[in-house]
């Protein structure tokens, strides 16, 4: 593992990151999902793409890479910018699971590759908005047990600054910037997926001039059993495009 420290809006980031095949020259970078880490993409993704040189990094606040400030997603993807111009390498291939796809589609490569990404605000059920209404009557109440009882899974352990990263990244509208892809877009997708349902990956093919989506079998960690076939379609859809 190695680390890189850059410096975003006067505030000094250690980001943590892994190479595969460094002597290749094309690049791919890859970026996990909220509350994950590069190890899970590493796992799914770290023998195959021979041909490519592999990114896989942590993101802000996730793995050993560090956070003190409260994000948007579009900070994430300057932080990510500013990463790669540390090293000095333009990627042709930017690979995102969950949140990092709404990353990877701000960095907007030549070749875009979102596995169940989010972006598309999905409707919460009733029990979860009668939660969300309860916690905002009890707020000024400055109760400490409001947000330990009512907060997602994915806030457990939070720093103050990520939970409200958290709030930023889950509630922003984010849909026009799907249409803001300039390159070639390749869409996999878990057909079981509860988080990121299969139907916001037909929206989001509509809004990409030149995208295609692959419906697989499994939930939102779907990738983890498809790495081979993503990875022989990145290869086959992904060779003409322009670095």
């Amino acid at each position: 593992m190695a680390s890189k420290e850059i410096t975003y809006k006067g505030q000094a980031f250690q980001l943590a990151y892994e190479l595969v095949n460094p002597s290749q020259k094309e690049v791919l970078l890859v970026l996990h999902g909220w509350g994950s880490n590069k190890e899970i993409m590493k796992q799914a993704f770290g023998k195959e793409l021979p041909m490519y040189r592999h990114i896989y990094l942590d993101m802000p606040g996730f793995g050993k890479s560090t956070n003190a400030m409260v994000l948007e997603t579009a900070d994430y993807a300057a932080i990510a910018q500013l990463f790669l111009d540390t090293l000095h390498v333009k990627p042709k291939i930017v690979m995102g699971h969950s949140f990092g796809g709404k990353v990877s589609t701000l960095l907007n490569p030549p070749c875009l590759v979102l596995l169940s990404s989010s972006g598309i605000l999905v409707p919460k059920p009733f029990d979860v908005k009668a939660k969300i209404a309860l916690t905002k009557l009890l707020k000024p109440f400055k109760f400490g047990w409001v947000r330990t009882l009512f907060a997602s899974k994915d806030v457990e352990g939070m720093s103050h600054a990520m939970y409200e990263t958290f709030k930023n990244v889950v509630n922003e509208k984010f849909e026009h910037h799907f249409s803001s892809v300039s390159g070639k877009a390749l869409l996999f997708w878990g057909k079981e997926d509860t988080a990121t349902p299969l139907w916001t990956a037909e929206k989001i093919e509509k809004m990409i001039g030149d995208a295609t989506l692959y419906p697989l079998e499994g939930d939102h960690f779907f990738f983890l059993k498809h790495a081979p076939f993503i990875a022989q379609t990145i290869t086959d859809q992904c060779k003409d495009s322009n670095s």
